[in-house]
């Protein structure tokens, strides 16, 4: 014998209801059949709601009855063929007559009971199977309708009634043993108490009912059709990539359930545990997907983790006080208040100093819970030896659910890690000595995010996902999205990570899209985006919460720079290819090193210093190696580079200053590169990664530039340049003469820092360095005589990005 469970959404419609009879018409031809439904889809809502509106007075009732009647009428002509229409027709009259007599009732007496709602919601039942038998018979199944409540006995606690399974257990199997008929169809969530009233079992008690009857009649499975295609590994609603699990144990689908999962109803698994019945969730809309079979044999299926669930809107209850410690009964006393009031408890976890209990339960029993402890503990609250109850509202409970977490060390620390790397903080923790479930409780506002950083960290191993949100799409952020777009495959196949590009912004307009951008066309999508404001962009990415979030700032903006704080403190990682907040007051710097450490996120900024080279992670590797920077030498500026090494008198020194701007290796505004500032940032830069408290003041600039050229305009600029050639044809023909090259050299020394245009002999380092190349010399303690040198192209929108990429492509990792 085998039972079927059809859910809400399985019977919603005639349409549905004909998938449901396909079904069980090949069911019914192995052997006999027994078939539980829930009401229509929604309906078992619109009957509560018109209960509730007539109690209020609200004539509108009428209209919300007469809408139940239409639906079920019209499923009716919809199913059974004319001719046999009339019996079940005037049977759907006649039951939602006394519906909206029992209505006309509750409108009379502006009263709505707990034991009223439970004879008002069985109505949804009672028809939707009789439906169904109607429409089995109409097609020559041998269909038998039997009212549940003759079979299931509860007490009278309405709304939630606890079964009598001595007595009901022998009812159904004292039925079901005289039955021959080939399918009986029974209403799910209903059941008599003693004195013959209707109860119910809860909501989701259909999934209850069809348990029950399988373990009475030792059914050799149960079946719960639903419009899932099983258990799920999370909320696919909240989790895209969410997968089925195609076998689970008895134990994890109980965690599961209690913690959210609303496949199935959590009491459905304790009558067919006792007896080993396989339960088996099935899809009503995709009969052929396997489903999730829940049994007591517990398969490793590879996962450690076999899901992860949530209960939202939960507050958590702490009762502290030194007077706690070592006296026994508070823990009792506290729960007896909260069972006196009926509220349940979902979390329970104390610290073991004794001081304080912490307890979860629902958002709605915070009010009676607080006046239940309060008053419970009055006189030790009086007394000073117990505080009043605290309560944190806005909550939810993340939980982390599977048998094969027993035993295996690094569950916890890679939970917990997962989620502080994105900023999730953890309120209270608690785990059971079974070493199945992991239950944190977080802001509800993180929901989201923690059940994918999760999902990502213990179930995908195709890709981990990053975020990217990026300012500054011009000259190098332009290169950095192409760059993007062209490696994604590549990522995805042997890095295992999918950058995602969120959103995009220039200096007039931002985009967002949490799809992604269109790197095929982001130059469009950004027009169609909003008016560009600093304050509103950051806000919005963190307002977003999104996991494994990195933004990257490839402009000069002061204000963008300054934000970077803000974001660290949500565990936001940053790429800085914006030299601005390095080469800010030190106090700052170093806060921003800080705040990354504390919120576990990645601050980057390898751009700041030679473009694409690897010096800041050179130089960073050599201090966590046990290295000590002694001696820095370096020529910074590839536009600097690129100017002495084509200034030879052919051209003036303003033509080989506007070459080099053409061909975008310049500042926006040159003079921050002639005047040395642009340098006197990145050996500023390079000192402070060396352990160095240095400011830019400290920094000696012997600058080459007359200062007439450093005042007006661009324009102004070029124009005072050519007043001055013999300046500048001078210092090339002095270099000349002596056999050395003009390079601007960047100098770190004893905790010293400076730069300046130098003279460099042909048998020095800096010497052969041509067109727009940087190198970096490191003087360390193991690197004496000959240092250790990074040399490479310095400047250029191409390697400047690939610089951005590869920080960005750290963070992720």
């Amino acid at each position: 014998m085998q039972v079927l469970k059809f859910g809400g959404s399985s019977v919603a419609n005639a349409e549905n209801i004909e998938k449901v009879v396909s079904i069980i018409q090949h069911k019914s031809t192995e052997e006999k059949v027994i078939v539980v439904v829930s009401a229509l889809g929604g309906m078992t809502d619109l009957l509560l709601e018109c209960g509730m509106l007539a109690s209020q007075g609200d004539e509108s009732y009428k209209d919300k009855l007469h809408v139940a009647e239409a639906r079920h009428m019209e499923t009716v002509k919809a199913l059974v063929p004319i001719t046999q229409q009339s019996r079940i027709l005037s049977h759907v009259k006649t039951q939602c007559n006394e519906l909206e007599d029992i209505c006309n009732g509750i409108f009379l007496l502006k009263e709505l009971s707990a034991a009223t709602k439970d004879r008002i919601v069985s109505y949804g039942e009672l028809l939707s199977s009789q439906i169904l038998v109607a429409r089995l018979s109409s097609i020559g199944l041998d269909a038998e309708w039997k009212d549940a409540r003759n079979l299931i006995t509860t007490n009278n606690n309405h709304t939630n009634a606890t079964v009598n399974f001595a007595v009901s257990n022998e009812l159904i199997a004292a039925y079901f043993s005289n039955t021959d008929h080939g399918v009986t169809v029974l209403p799910g969530f209903i059941a008599f108490d003693e004195n013959r009233k209707t109860t119910t079992l809860g909501r989701g008690g259909s999934d209850y009912t069809a348990a029950i009857i399988a373990a009475a009649v030792d059914a050799q499975i149960l079946e719960i059709w639903t419009d899932v295609s099983g258990m799920m590994t999370a909320d696919p609603r909240l989790v895209p990539t969410a997968k089925a699990i195609p076998r689970i144990s008895y134990q994890e689908a109980m965690e599961l359930s209690h913690f959210g999962a609303k496949v199935i109803y959590p009491p459905t698994i304790q009558p067919v545990m006792k007896k080993e019945i396989p339960v088996w969730i099935k899809n009503t809309f995709a009969p052929t997907d396997e489903g999730t079979l829940i049994e007591s044999n517990r398969s490793s299926n590879g996962k450690n983790i076999r899901g992860i669930s949530s209960v939202n809107d939960i507050v958590l209850l702490s009762l502290e006080g030194s007077g706690m410690i070592g006296i026994p009964g508070f823990s009792k006393r506290l729960f007896e208040a909260l069972a006196q009031e009926r509220i349940n408890v979902i979390l329970i976890t104390q610290g073991s100093s004794e001081h304080s209990i912490c307890v979860g339960i629902d958002h709605q029993n915070a009010g009676p819970a607080k006046r239940a402890i309060d008053t419970a503990f009055s006189y030790e609250i009086e007394t000073g030896k117990v505080e009043p109850l605290s309560i944190e509202a806005g909550l939810s409970i993340i939980a982390l659910v599977g048998d094969n977490m027993k035993n295996h060390t690094g569950i916890s620390g890679k939970m917990f890690g997962a989620l502080g790397r994105n900023g999730v903080n953890v309120r209270a923790i608690a785990q059971g000595s079974s070493e199945r479930n992991i239950s944190t409780v977080i802001s509800k506002n993180d929901v989201k995010k923690a059940i994918n950083v999760l999902h990502e960290e213990f179930f995908e191993t195709s890709y981990k996902q990053l975020h990217l949100f990026v300012t500054g799409v011009g000259n190098v952020g332009s290169k950095l999205l192409a760059q993007i777009k062209q490696q994604q495959t590549y990522l995805q196949e042997h890095l295992r990570l999918q950058i995602k590009v969120v959103s995009i912004a220039n200096s007039k307009k931002m985009y967002f899209n949490d799809e992604g951008v269109d790197l095929s066309n982001w130059k469009e999508q950004l027009q169609q985006g909003e008016q560009m404001n600093t304050q509103q962009f950051v806000e919005t990415i963190q307002s977003k919460n999104l996991r494994n979030a990195v933004f990257a700032d490839v402009t000069a903006n002061s204000e963008i720079a300054h934000s970077y704080d803000s974001l660290l403190q949500r565990s936001i990682s940053i790429v800085a290819c914006n030299k601005i907040a390095c080469s800010s007051p030190y106090e700052y710097y170093r806060k921003l090193k800080d705040l990354a450490k504390e919120y576990n996120a990645q601050f980057f900024f390898e751009t700041n210093v030679g473009a694409g080279l690897p010096v800041i992670g050179t130089l960073n590797d050599l201090l966590r190696s046990g290295d000590q920077i002694n001696r820095i030498e370096a020529v910074l500026s590839g536009t600097l580079n690129y100017v002495f090494n084509n200034y030879d008198g052919s051209k003036t020194f303003a033509q080989v200053v506007q070459d080099a701007q053409d061909e975008g290796y310049t500042e926006p505004d040159p003079r921050l590169d002639l005047s040395g500032t642009d340098v006197m940032r990145k050996i500023m830069i390079l000192a402070r990664e060396a352990g160095e408290q240095l400011e830019m003041e400290d920094i000696t600039n012997k600058s080459f530039m007359p200062p007439s050229c450093m005042q007006g305009s661009v324009d102004d600029f070029y124009a005072e340049m050519g007043k001055h050639e013999t300046h500048f044809a001078s210092l090339y023909n002095e270099a000349k003469v002596a056999g050395n090259k003009l390079k601007f050299v960047a100098s770190y020394n004893n905790g010293k820092a400076s730069v300046g245009l130098q003279q460099i002999p042909p048998q020095h380092d800096l010497y052969h360095l041509y067109g727009k190349d940087n190198v970096v010399l490191f003087y360390t303690n193991r690197y004496v005589e000959q240092p250790l040198v990074v040399k490479g192209a310095g400047a250029g929108a191409e390697v400047t990005a690939s610089g951005v990429f590869a920080d960005i492509i750290r963070a992720g990792r």
